[in-house]
Protein backbone atom coordinates (compact mmCIF):
# COMPACT_ATOMS: atom_id res chain seq x y z
CA UNK A 1 0.00 0.00 0.00
CA UNK A 2 0.67 4.03 -0.67
CA UNK A 3 -0.02 5.23 2.31
CA UNK A 4 0.02 9.18 2.82
CA UNK A 5 -1.39 12.27 4.61
CA UNK A 6 -2.81 15.05 2.97
CA UNK A 7 -4.26 18.75 4.18
CA UNK A 8 -2.84 21.69 5.83
CA UNK A 9 0.85 21.67 7.94
CA UNK A 10 -0.73 20.37 11.39
CA UNK A 11 -4.37 19.13 9.94
CA UNK A 12 -3.43 16.50 7.87
CA UNK A 13 -5.70 13.66 6.86
CA UNK A 14 -4.75 10.01 6.15
CA UNK A 15 -5.11 9.02 2.73
CA UNK A 16 -4.53 5.99 0.33
CA UNK A 17 -2.89 6.25 -3.42
CA UNK A 18 -4.22 3.44 -4.59
CA UNK A 19 -3.02 0.89 -7.82
CA UNK A 20 -5.10 2.94 -10.48
CA UNK A 21 -3.28 6.30 -9.02
CA UNK A 22 -6.37 7.84 -7.22
CA UNK A 23 -6.29 9.51 -4.09
CA UNK A 24 -8.48 7.44 -1.55
CA UNK A 25 -9.71 9.16 2.12
CA UNK A 26 -9.09 6.73 4.84
CA UNK A 27 -10.38 9.30 7.69
CA UNK A 28 -13.36 7.39 8.32
CA UNK A 29 -11.39 3.95 8.97
CA UNK A 30 -8.16 5.07 10.70
CA UNK A 31 -7.70 8.11 12.78
CA UNK A 32 -4.07 8.61 11.26
CA UNK A 33 -0.52 7.05 9.81
CA UNK A 34 1.77 6.99 12.55
CA UNK A 35 3.41 4.05 14.76
CA UNK A 36 0.27 2.57 16.17
CA UNK A 37 -1.41 2.22 13.16
CA UNK A 38 1.85 0.14 11.79
CA UNK A 39 2.19 -2.01 14.50
CA UNK A 40 -1.91 -3.18 14.21
CA UNK A 41 -1.92 -5.92 11.82
CA UNK A 42 -5.80 -6.10 11.84
CA UNK A 43 -5.73 -2.14 11.14
CA UNK A 44 -3.63 -2.38 8.14
CA UNK A 45 -5.92 -5.62 6.98
CA UNK A 46 -9.09 -3.51 7.23
CA UNK A 47 -7.28 -0.70 5.06
CA UNK A 48 -6.01 -3.56 2.81
CA UNK A 49 -10.07 -5.08 2.14
CA UNK A 50 -11.64 -1.41 2.30
CA UNK A 51 -9.07 -0.75 -0.48
CA UNK A 52 -10.03 -3.93 -2.55
CA UNK A 53 -13.83 -3.30 -1.84
CA UNK A 54 -13.89 0.23 -3.54
CA UNK A 55 -15.89 1.52 -0.48
CA UNK A 56 -12.88 4.55 -0.08
CA UNK A 57 -14.24 7.73 -1.10
CA UNK A 58 -11.83 9.50 -3.45
CA UNK A 59 -10.53 12.70 -2.53
CA UNK A 60 -10.06 15.59 -5.13
CA UNK A 61 -6.26 16.35 -5.38
CA UNK A 62 -6.54 20.23 -6.45
CA UNK A 63 -5.00 22.41 -4.32
CA UNK A 64 -4.09 19.69 -1.67
CA UNK A 65 -0.72 19.51 -0.06
CA UNK A 66 0.73 16.28 0.58
CA UNK A 67 1.97 16.34 4.47
CA UNK A 68 5.03 13.80 6.11
CA UNK A 69 3.40 10.50 5.43
CA UNK A 70 4.09 9.53 9.03
CA UNK A 71 2.45 11.17 12.08
CA UNK A 72 4.30 11.10 15.60
CA UNK A 73 7.82 10.15 15.01
CA UNK A 74 9.44 9.13 17.51
CA UNK A 75 12.94 9.32 17.12
CA UNK A 76 15.31 9.49 13.73
CA UNK A 77 18.06 7.72 13.58
CA UNK A 78 20.67 8.65 10.68
CA UNK A 79 23.43 6.36 9.33
CA UNK A 80 26.63 8.44 8.02
CA UNK A 81 28.77 7.49 5.10
CA UNK A 82 26.67 3.99 4.28
CA UNK A 83 27.49 3.65 0.49
CA UNK A 84 30.74 2.74 -0.82
CA UNK A 85 30.80 5.48 -4.10
CA UNK A 86 30.17 8.56 -1.13
CA UNK A 87 32.56 7.70 1.09
CA UNK A 88 35.14 7.71 -1.92
CA UNK A 89 34.12 11.15 -3.12
CA UNK A 90 34.66 12.69 0.16
CA UNK A 91 37.54 11.25 0.66
CA UNK A 92 36.51 9.15 4.04
CA UNK A 93 37.17 5.38 4.81
CA UNK A 94 34.09 2.76 4.65
CA UNK A 95 33.69 2.88 8.46
CA UNK A 96 34.44 -0.72 9.91
CA UNK A 97 30.53 -0.35 11.61
CA UNK A 98 27.54 1.69 10.99
CA UNK A 99 28.06 5.85 12.20
CA UNK A 100 25.32 7.07 13.72
CA UNK A 101 23.87 10.56 14.22
CA UNK A 102 20.07 11.95 14.90
CA UNK A 103 17.91 14.43 13.75
CA UNK A 104 15.10 15.45 15.42
CA UNK A 105 11.29 14.69 14.38
CA UNK A 106 10.60 18.28 14.23
CA UNK A 107 12.83 18.68 11.28
CA UNK A 108 10.24 16.70 9.44
CA UNK A 109 7.97 18.75 6.74
CA UNK A 110 6.26 17.80 3.48
CA UNK A 111 7.65 16.36 0.61
CA UNK A 112 7.08 19.46 -1.05
CA UNK A 113 7.10 21.77 1.73
CA UNK A 114 9.83 25.17 1.35
CA UNK A 115 13.23 24.06 2.61
CA UNK A 116 14.84 26.78 4.71
CA UNK A 117 18.85 28.09 4.18
CA UNK A 118 19.61 28.97 7.66
CA UNK A 119 20.66 31.83 8.26
CA UNK A 120 24.35 32.54 7.82
CA UNK A 121 24.92 29.65 5.85
CA UNK A 122 27.27 29.06 3.38
CA UNK A 123 27.38 25.37 2.84
CA UNK A 124 23.85 24.01 2.70
CA UNK A 125 24.05 20.75 0.88
CA UNK A 126 21.31 18.09 -0.55
CA UNK A 127 21.11 14.26 0.26
CA UNK A 128 18.39 12.14 -1.08
CA UNK A 129 18.07 8.82 1.24
CA UNK A 130 15.75 6.26 1.52
CA UNK A 131 14.04 6.02 4.77
CA UNK A 132 12.83 2.83 6.51
CA UNK A 133 10.29 3.11 8.78
CA UNK A 134 9.47 1.01 12.07
CA UNK A 135 6.10 -1.41 12.45
CA UNK A 136 7.13 -3.81 15.52
CA UNK A 137 9.54 -2.95 18.78
CA UNK A 138 13.08 -4.06 18.03
CA UNK A 139 15.37 -4.40 20.50
CA UNK A 140 18.81 -6.40 20.63
CA UNK A 141 17.89 -8.06 16.77
CA UNK A 142 20.15 -11.38 15.93
CA UNK A 143 20.53 -11.01 12.40
CA UNK A 144 19.71 -8.87 9.35
CA UNK A 145 16.68 -10.97 8.46
CA UNK A 146 15.05 -9.92 11.34
CA UNK A 147 15.93 -6.76 11.01
CA UNK A 148 13.73 -6.65 7.83
CA UNK A 149 11.03 -8.65 9.47
CA UNK A 150 10.71 -5.05 12.04
CA UNK A 151 10.33 -2.65 8.79
CA UNK A 152 6.90 -1.64 8.19
CA UNK A 153 7.61 0.80 4.98
CA UNK A 154 9.87 2.90 3.21
CA UNK A 155 9.99 6.27 1.81
CA UNK A 156 12.28 9.16 0.42
CA UNK A 157 13.79 11.37 2.74
CA UNK A 158 16.17 14.15 1.83
CA UNK A 159 18.48 14.54 4.36
CA UNK A 160 18.98 18.44 4.02
CA UNK A 161 22.83 19.37 5.68
CA UNK A 162 24.83 22.48 6.63
CA UNK A 163 28.56 21.28 5.99
CA UNK A 164 30.28 23.97 7.92
CA UNK A 165 28.24 23.85 11.47
CA UNK A 166 28.34 19.69 10.30
CA UNK A 167 32.00 19.63 10.12
CA UNK A 168 33.75 23.00 11.18
CA UNK A 169 32.09 23.95 14.04
CA UNK A 170 33.32 21.36 16.58
CA UNK A 171 31.60 18.81 18.35
CA UNK A 172 29.30 16.24 16.74
CA UNK A 173 27.30 16.39 13.44
CA UNK A 174 23.88 17.15 14.68
CA UNK A 175 24.28 21.19 14.46
CA UNK A 176 24.34 20.58 10.56
CA UNK A 177 22.08 18.40 10.46
CA UNK A 178 19.31 19.62 12.88
CA UNK A 179 18.01 22.99 11.11
CA UNK A 180 14.44 23.76 10.28
CA UNK A 181 13.06 21.90 7.69
CA UNK A 182 16.08 19.56 7.12
CA UNK A 183 13.54 16.47 6.72
CA UNK A 184 11.36 16.51 4.01
CA UNK A 185 9.95 13.52 4.20
CA UNK A 186 7.54 11.36 1.36
CA UNK A 187 5.13 11.67 -0.15
CA UNK A 188 4.01 7.83 0.39
CA UNK A 189 4.93 5.45 3.07
CA UNK A 190 5.47 2.53 1.02
CA UNK A 191 4.72 -0.80 2.85
CA UNK A 192 7.34 -3.21 2.79
CA UNK A 193 5.55 -6.23 0.90
CA UNK A 194 5.38 -3.75 -2.17
CA UNK A 195 9.54 -3.47 -1.72
CA UNK A 196 10.40 -7.15 -2.26
CA UNK A 197 14.19 -5.73 -2.26
CA UNK A 198 15.38 -2.89 -0.67
CA UNK A 199 19.14 -3.32 -2.12
CA UNK A 200 18.22 -2.77 -5.49
CA UNK A 201 16.41 0.59 -5.21
CA UNK A 202 17.25 3.47 -7.86
CA UNK A 203 17.88 7.03 -6.05
CA UNK A 204 18.08 10.72 -8.02
CA UNK A 205 18.60 13.95 -7.35
CA UNK A 206 18.45 17.06 -9.34
CA UNK A 207 19.18 20.67 -8.57
CA UNK A 208 17.70 23.13 -10.78
CA UNK A 209 17.35 20.38 -13.69
CA UNK A 210 20.52 18.95 -13.52
CA UNK A 211 21.34 15.53 -12.38
CA UNK A 212 23.42 15.65 -9.12
CA UNK A 213 22.95 12.08 -7.84
CA UNK A 214 22.21 9.07 -9.72
CA UNK A 215 23.02 6.04 -7.35
CA UNK A 216 21.69 2.41 -5.97
CA UNK A 217 21.15 1.25 -2.37
CA UNK A 218 23.33 -2.17 -4.08
CA UNK A 219 25.84 0.66 -3.33
CA UNK A 220 25.23 0.75 0.47
CA UNK A 221 27.89 -0.17 2.84
CA UNK A 222 25.68 -1.95 5.41
CA UNK A 223 22.39 -2.71 3.87
CA UNK A 224 18.93 -2.05 5.56
CA UNK A 225 18.35 -5.16 7.41
CA UNK A 226 21.72 -5.25 8.71
CA UNK A 227 21.27 -1.30 9.63
CA UNK A 228 18.13 -2.22 12.00
CA UNK A 229 19.65 -5.01 13.57
CA UNK A 230 23.31 -3.25 14.60
CA UNK A 231 20.51 -0.16 15.57
CA UNK A 232 18.80 -2.64 17.38
CA UNK A 233 21.96 -3.57 19.55
CA UNK A 234 22.55 0.17 21.21
CA UNK A 235 18.79 1.54 21.59
CA UNK A 236 15.23 0.19 21.35
CA UNK A 237 13.49 0.98 18.26
CA UNK A 238 10.04 1.73 18.12
CA UNK A 239 7.00 1.38 15.52
CA UNK A 240 6.53 5.16 14.09
CA UNK A 241 10.63 5.37 14.47
CA UNK A 242 12.71 6.35 11.36
CA UNK A 243 15.59 5.23 9.83
CA UNK A 244 18.02 7.36 7.29
CA UNK A 245 19.75 4.36 5.66
CA UNK A 246 22.35 7.19 4.12
CA UNK A 247 23.22 9.28 0.40
CA UNK A 248 25.01 8.01 -2.73
CA UNK A 249 27.50 10.01 -4.50
CA UNK A 250 26.90 13.19 -6.24
CA UNK A 251 26.47 15.60 -2.71
CA UNK A 252 27.58 19.28 -3.41
CA UNK A 253 30.49 18.36 -0.36
CA UNK A 254 32.28 15.78 -2.49
CA UNK A 255 32.58 18.65 -5.61
CA UNK A 256 35.93 20.24 -6.51
CA UNK A 257 35.78 23.78 -5.54
CA UNK A 258 33.75 26.35 -5.74
CA UNK A 259 31.61 23.43 -4.24
CA UNK A 260 27.67 24.40 -5.90
CA UNK A 261 25.98 24.83 -2.58
CA UNK A 262 22.40 25.26 -2.27
CA UNK A 263 20.76 28.75 -1.86
CA UNK A 264 18.29 30.49 -1.95
CA UNK A 265 15.80 30.50 -5.21
CA UNK A 266 17.07 26.92 -5.87
CA UNK A 267 15.33 24.06 -6.50
CA UNK A 268 15.58 20.43 -5.51
CA UNK A 269 13.69 17.23 -6.68
CA UNK A 270 14.25 13.73 -5.85
CA UNK A 271 12.89 10.13 -6.25
CA UNK A 272 13.49 6.65 -5.20
CA UNK A 273 12.04 3.40 -7.51
CA UNK A 274 8.76 3.08 -5.92
CA UNK A 275 8.64 5.25 -3.50
CA UNK A 276 7.42 8.70 -5.22
CA UNK A 277 9.04 12.06 -5.86
CA UNK A 278 9.75 15.21 -3.85
CA UNK A 279 10.16 19.08 -4.92
CA UNK A 280 11.60 21.80 -2.91
CA UNK A 281 11.94 25.58 -3.90
CA UNK A 282 14.97 26.87 -1.12
CA UNK A 283 14.04 30.24 0.68
CA UNK A 284 16.31 32.35 3.27
CA UNK A 285 15.24 31.29 7.04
Amino acid sequence: MKLLRVGTAGQERPALLDADGTLRDLSGLVADIDGALLSDEAALDRIRAAADSGELLALDETGLRTGPPLARIGKIVCIGLNYHDHARETGAEPPAEPVIFFKAADTVVGPNDTVLVPRGSEKTDWEVELAVVIGRTARYLESAEEGLAHVAGYAVAHDVSEREFQIERGGTWDKGKNCETFNPLGPWLVTADEIPDPQDLSLRLWVNGELEQDGTTAEQIFPVGEVVRYVSRFMTLYPGDVINTGTPAGVALGRPEPKPYLRAGDVVELEITGLGRQRQELKDA
